[in-house]
C-alpha cells in the first residue's frame, strides 16, 4: 500500500483547528461538538435561540473547506470524487444517520470530544464504529473487489 498525497502540515493544522473549535464550543456554550447533535438541534431545536449558534457552526464547517482550497494549502490535491452511484450515497447517508441515532452520537461527538473527556461510553462507541469501518473496507476492497 502506498500513501498518496501525504500532507502532514495541513493535517496537523486541521486537527488543531478541530480541537480548538471543540474546546471553544465546550467553554463558550457548554456543548459537545458532535456534528449529528448540532445538525439535529436545527431540525428539533430546544429553543429558538438554540438555532443560531448551530447554523453558524455548520456554515463554518462548509466554509472551512472553501477557505482551505482558496488558501493554497489544497493546491496539488486531487479533486475528491465519489465512485459510487447517487442512490448508494443516499443509502450510505441514511445508514450513517441511523447509526448516529442508535449510537447516540457521531464520530466527532464520541471520537473527538467524548474520548477527550475520558467517557467510557464514547470509547465503546468509537471502537464500534472504527471496527465497523475496518470490516467494511476489508469486505469492499478485498472480498468484493472494489477499487
Amino acid at each position: 500500500m502506498t500513501i498518496i498525497n501525504f500532507t502532514p502540515g495541513p493535517a496537523l493544522l486541521g486537527g488543531a483547528l478541530i480541537g480548538l473549535a471543540a474546546a471553544f464550543l465546550l467553554l463558550a456554550k457548554g456543548r459537545v461538538a458532535g456534528i449529528s447533535g448540532i445538525a439535529g438541534g436545527i431540525i428539533y431545536p430546544e429553543s429558538k435561540e438554540d438555532i443560531g449558534w448551530r447554523l453558524v457552526f455548520l456554515i463554518g464547517l462548509v466554509l472551512g473547506g472553501f477557505i482551505y482550497q482558496a488558501s493554497g494549502f489544497g493546491a496539488g490535491v486531487e479533486h475528491i470524487e465519489a465512485i459510487v452511484s447517487t442512490p448508494m450515497l443516499i443509502v450510505g447517508g441514511l445508514l450513517v444517520g441511523i447509526g448516529t441515532q442508535i449510537g447516540t452520537g457521531c464520530t466527532s461527538g464520541h471520537g473527538i470530544c467524548g474520548l477527550a473527556r475520558r467517557s467510557p461510553r464514547s470509547l465503546v462507541a468509537t471502537l464500534c464504529f472504527m471496527g465497523s469501518a475496518i470490516v467494511t473496507v476489508y469486505i469492499s476492497r478485498h472480498l468484493m473487489g472494489a477499487a
